[in-house]
């Protein structure tokens, strides 16, 4: 957990000079998101999925491109993806200075509801986040590979 989470207040203060802090868990039923899954292989395996909710979204890709956002495109979620993989890139390299090698998939990217499941296990670890334009969820599930 701490590595992911480190990846994230680090480029979310570089890329979009936001502070995170740790926050609620909160879903409205129905609610749009965009959410992104990045698979690890390696000396550990599993999966890390990003959850933006709409809001939080046109939020920060706006804090990004510099222009008004009002609708989830494609635009809006490669911006997004591309956000997650460097916060899941920047992980790996946390994991690597903790002798755990491992490499990130391609991100595959929904936007479906929130009232949407992840597909994880019980060992899922999940961090709801806060920043000042909004709230996410990040759900990990990685396994040490023996």
């Amino acid at each position: 957990m701490n590595p992911v989470f480190k990846a994230v207040t680090e480029v979310f203060k570089a890329m979009l000079d936001l502070e995170v802090s740790r926050g609620v868990t909160r879903t409205a039923a129905g609610m749009q998101e965009v959410d992104i899954r990045i698979n690890v292989k390696g000396d550990v395996t599993g999966s890390i999925l990003f959850q933006f909710p709409q809001d939080t979204t046109l939020n920060i890709v706006q804090i990004m491109s510099g222009m008004e956002i009002k609708e989830l495109d494609s635009f809006v979620t490669s911006a997004m993806g591309e956000i997650s993989n460097i916060i899941s890139g920047n992980a790996a390299s946390y994991l690597s200075k903790l002798n755990y090698h491992c490499d990130i998939m391609p991100p595959q990217i929904a936007v479906a509801d929130a009232a949407i499941a992840s597909h994880f296990s019980q060992e899922t670890l999940s961090i709801p986040l806060h920043t000042n334009i909004g709230d996410m969820n990040i759900h990990i599930s990685l396994d040490e590979v023996k």
